[in-house]
């Protein structure tokens, strides 16, 4: 259970989110998550905006919340911390995909059988990755 281990409970914050890599187990992708505290409760949720997926809520230091809603920086939109559901901005409706998460005697472990846990932290970009960030619509 110990590969599983994504965190300390006290290292999630009340007011930001924590961010880590996991694995597509089908795909073998490796993708962001973020955890999220609120109410004592901890929640996983891919770490990407679902008006444009390819935007971050956590760019790695810690995802804007508000009133308990993570915040995409990018778009305005608000997402519930503990249901995923984006209450405002473009995307409203849509839900963040979850990422099933479990805590034991204060540690944080994955508990979601579609994913491996990687490791803390963002996927490490290469310097001269050129893709534009851009969410400019035409």
């Amino acid at each position: 259970m110990d590969d599983d281990r994504i965190t300390d409970l006290e290292a999630v914050p009340d007011d930001t989110t924590h961010l880590f890599r996991l694995r597509d187990v089908e795909t073998d992708e490796v993708r962001e998550a973020i955890l999220v505290r609120q109410n004592g409760d901890v929640a996983g949720w891919l770490n990407y905006c679902q008006h444009f997926t390819h935007i971050h809520l956590d760019k790695g230091s810690g995802a804007p919340m508000r009133n308990g809603e993570i915040v995409c920086e990018n778009h305005g939109a608000y997402f519930e911390s503990d249901t995923g559901l984006c209450t405002y901005g473009p995307c409203e409706g849509a839900y963040l995909p979850d990422v099933e998460v479990t805590v034991d005697d204060g540690e944080v472990y994955l508990a979601d059988d579609d994913y491996e846990f990687v490791g803390p932290g963002p996927i490490e970009k290469d310097d001269l990755d050129r893709a534009s960030k851009s969410n400019v619509e035409f």
